[in-house]
């Protein structure tokens, strides 16, 4: 049985991630791309435009010192533009760490995302790993 078309392109966004790849991973958004990010810490928000998105993912990529991945784990389309996918998520910060499992919902038009909702298993505990802004 073959992937969903929203599926592949989820896999294919979480590949460029995992490679550091931006200018794919740019690709595969639409220009007013939105990401909303849970909780209250430094990278806590809404982030609109595909340039604001990509510099929250620069900014993920500096407080852990290039340490964050995320390792996916299930795509679930629905078929009308949505996509649920799970990972799970590692991350180095000073001398703390942190492994915790979490969820993106991406909607999509026309074979590009155009908004991405986070979730997260502990918001708190996220909260105290990301810390406020300096």
């Amino acid at each position: 049985m073959a992937e969903h078309p929203d599926s592949a392109l989820v896999r294919r966004g979480y590949e460029a991630f995992g490679k550091g790849d931006m200018d794919s991973l740019a690709s595969l958004m639409t220009a007013d791309c939105a990401y909303h990010c849970p909780g209250s810490n430094q990278i806590s928000g809404h982030f609109k435009g595909r340039d604001n998105v990509l510099g929250l993912f620069a900014k993920v990529f500096e407080l852990s010192g290039g340490s964050f991945r995320a390792d996916l784990q299930g795509v679930f389309p629905d078929g009308r533009g949505h996509v649920m996918a799970v990972h799970k998520w590692y991350a180095e910060r000073g001398d703390r760490g942190i492994e915790m499992r979490g969820g993106l919902f991406f909607t999509m038009v026309g074979g590009k995302i155009t908004d991405v909702d986070e979730c997260v298993e502990d918001i708190d505990e996220t909260d105290a790993f990301w810390g406020t802004a300096d």
